[in-house]
């Protein structure tokens, strides 16, 4: 590629790129030396796994990593006890050692299926920060100052509405920040809630007489109801270490115009061919086929072509030919007579009552193909009786009593 062509490539699905002019420069000086980019991605390990939101800034360090450069991944171990209040109205609470390092093996394993790993620096920011002394801290914290560290959008926020900011919340910029000068960072990725604190990663290298960094922020990820951030807890998401089934379902199930944001940020695809897909559409392509594209795309970065063309037919024949799969799960329950919700939740399907109700109520809930609507309904399911239950589009059991 051309340094423009790289530009192009290296933008895609970007939001900020500060500056681009001094990205401009390390890429041509690469092309005339040809000593690679050091890149970082930092990352805490607060949650044991990786949804697809996640995998838009990744998408972007591997970028880099196809256009010859080194990627760092950097675990954040030692920040991760801290916790990030990036975003966040209350005080964020640190998870131990244990709960860090737990997380992080898990993170290594879904990182790669993205990265080469034999072409990752894999790195943790403890090597560094563990070292630290109380010296160190008062002379890092000498590199800038209480104003600098309060003008953070959510620090602003908390002091207007007169809620607590703990003193090692405002450490947190600094750590991250100087992640960067410890590793003489080239290029920092991060997402838009990351800006401050790459930011300060760049004002941190000058203070060490180093290079700033290039700082890249992306875009977050709206999740499959098109308004929220994708996230576990809102239950919106696609976790990559989900069968090829169920993301094929969830894939299916986003709106039309949601669609497109999925294809820009977590797709290789090039604006010219996304926008290749959109004029066939206007020329009478169904959506439906361009979002079944979409679909296996997504399945196959994190699983293989065959499992994507699987995952298809398994869609067809289930939801288009309205047929039940041919593997079901069989769960064994005690003979007795059920109310629908208890019923519901004793085949393991949903964890609470309330959320049972919930899927009844919004006709969510089928037995033996038949949607059911009233959760107080009684069922009878005496001794050898055997149903399939259905919960939404995707998931299945055949509950048998004993």
């Amino acid at each position: 590629m051309t340094i423009n062509e790289q530009l192009e490539f290296l933008k895609k699905g970007t939001v900020d790129v500060i500056r681009e002019d001094d990205l401009r420069a390390k890429l041509e000086r690469f092309a005339k030396t040809g000593k690679p980019l050091r890149v970082k991605l930092g990352l805490d390990p607060t949650a044991p796994d990786i949804h697809v939101g996640h995998t838009v800034v990744i998408r972007k360090l591997k970028a880099f990593q196809d256009l010859g450069h080194t990627v760092i991944f950097l675990i954040g171990d030692f920040t991760g006890m801290i916790g990030d209040p990036s975003g966040k109205n209350v005080t964020r609470p640190p998870l131990s050692r244990e709960e860090v390092n737990a997380n992080a093996e898990t993170y290594k394993r879904q990182m790669f299926k993205l990265l080469d790993p034999e072409k990752t620096e894999l790195r943790f920011n403890g090597e560094w920060m563990d070292k630290f002394t109380a010296s160190d801290f008062v002379k890092l914290c000498a590199k800038t100052t209480v104003k600098q560290i309060l003008e953070r959008d959510d620090f602003t926020k908390r002091l207007n509405e007169e809620k607590p900011i703990s003193l090692h919340e405002l450490l947190y910029p600094l750590v991250q920040g100087y992640d960067s000068v410890a590793l003489n960072a080239d290029i920092e990725l991060g997402g838009t809630d990351q800006k401050f604190n790459l930011l300060m990663g760049r004002n941190l290298q000058r203070e060490f007489d180093q290079e700033p960094q290039v700082v890249i922020t992306t875009p977050l990820l709206e999740g499959l109801d098109g308004v929220n951030k994708m996230s576990k807890s809102l239950n919106n998401y696609i976790g990559i270490d989900e069968s090829p089934n169920e993301m094929f379902g969830k894939v299916m199930s986003i709106s039309d115009e949601l669609m497109w944001r999925y294809y820009d940020l977590i797709t290789d695809l090039t604006p010219a061919e996304i926008a290749t897909l959109k004029s066939e559409i206007e020329a009478g392509k169904n959506p439906r086929d361009v979002k079944v594209n979409l679909a296996k795309l997504i399945i196959k970065d994190f699983h293989s072509a065959e499992a994507a063309q699987a995952a298809e037919d398994e869609f067809n024949r289930r939801f288009v030919k309205k047929e039940v799969p041919d593997e079901i799960a069989e769960v064994v329950i005690a003979a007795q007579t059920y109310r629908l919700a208890d019923l519901v939740v004793a085949s393991g399907l949903v964890e609470t009552k309330g959320e049972a109700k919930r899927l009844i109520d919004q006709g969510g809930i089928k037995i033996d193909g038949e949607k059911a609507t009233a959760a107080s309904a009684e069922i009878d399911m005496a001794n050898g009786k055997s149903v399939i239950l259905q919960v939404g589009k995707l998931k299945f059991a055949r509950l048998k009593a004993d």
